[in-house]
């Protein structure tokens, strides 16, 4: 292993599991109101908000940074 990924507490999870554990925690309107994406309040599920993180890296350093946050 690397020694950059030693220190990186997201190494070896996706996107869908920070999500997923983001959603269960503060729900869909609490995402919203941490990270500003309509993503997260227009018809939000999880496979659009995929779809969108991955082509938005700003929105998905936003979400990475608030896992990190919140669970470590």
């Amino acid at each position: 292993m690397s020694q950059e990924q030693l220190n990186n507490p997201l190494h070896g999870l996706t996107l869908q599991t920070i999500l997923t554990r983001l959603q269960e925690h503060y729900g869909w309107d609490g995402l919203y109101q941490r990270v500003r994406v309509n993503c997260f309040s227009n018809d939000p599920s999880i496979k659009s908000s995929l779809k969108f993180l991955r082509k938005t890296q700003w929105a998905r350093d936003k979400v990475e940074k608030l896992y990190i946050d919140t669970f470590s």
